[in-house]
């Protein structure tokens, strides 16, 4: 079964809120992404609930370590059988090296290893917070370009960023470089803590290769509804 280029985030820290969400589905098969909220409170044995029910799963821990520790990290989480997951860019190159090496060696013989990405700059994060706080100098387009390039020298798959730099990331790395979007909202959605979003038809439209989608589906009072309103978006964006 093919992914979805759709991610729903489960951003629970229950797994019974897991269920209910789940259970609106009528059994459909869903791309989900599980982050550090879930995972730390639910565990593995929440993956392979979900794996069991046929969903496919983005595991977004983030590494950001010294490079053997995200090494050895990886590999022990390569054996849960996810079907991608990331490290922050900010790590280097080395770091993101270590990381591939340890999917490649965790990975079960005959089996494809997890598509692995980079984050580039969270989409929470403004320039001016990047500039000020991060004391990052540049503007953010350079920065996540910057990052986007270490990353394909690392081996990496793609890259976490805004669906805003897309267009540069893919100018940069190549069309066949991924971009895993977030900051996705539907029109009239509120913003929440995001600072650059778009929605899933412009985020189609700028190239996006996968985005994420949050509380527009797992706020809204109909799930599936708001889950194939952003499909028919999404496919309106070519």
């Amino acid at each position: 079964m093919s992914m979805s280029p759709i991610i729903i985030a489960l951003d629970y820290s229950e797994e019974a809120l897991v269920w209910d969400l789940l259970n609106k589905f009528d059994d459909e098969k869903l791309f989900l992404k599980v982050g550090m909220e879930l995972y730390y409170s639910c565990g593995n044995a929440l993956l392979s609930k979900l794996k069991e029910k046929g969903h496919h799963i983005f595991l977004d821990l983030k590494l950001h370590d010294i490079p053997n520790t995200v090494g050895r990290a990886m590999q022990s989480l390569a054996r849960l059988d996810v079907d991608m997951i990331n490290v922050h860019a900010a790590g280097g190159k080395l770091m993101m090296e270590r990381a591939l090496e340890g999917l490649d060696k965790g990975t079960a013989v005959g089996k494809d290893r997890p598509i692995c990405t980079a984050v580039t700059q969270l989409t929470s994060t403004s320039e001016q917070v990047m500039q000020e706080q991060l004391r990052i100098a540049g503007n953010i387009e350079e920065i996540v370009v910057h990052y986007a390039k270490i990353t394909k020298d690392s081996g990496l798959d793609g890259v976490v960023s805004s669906p805003l730099e897309v267009p540069l990331v893919k100018e940069a790395c190549g069309a066949a470089f991924l971009t895993v979007t977030p900051g996705i909202r539907l029109l009239g959605d509120a913003r929440d803590d995001q600072q650059r979003i778009t929605t899933p038809k412009q985020a189609r439209g700028l190239g996006s290769d996968y985005i994420v989608v949050g509380r527009s589906i797992t706020a809204s009072s109909n799930p599936q509804q708001a889950l194939q309103t952003i499909k028919t978006e999404w496919s309106e964006g070519v």
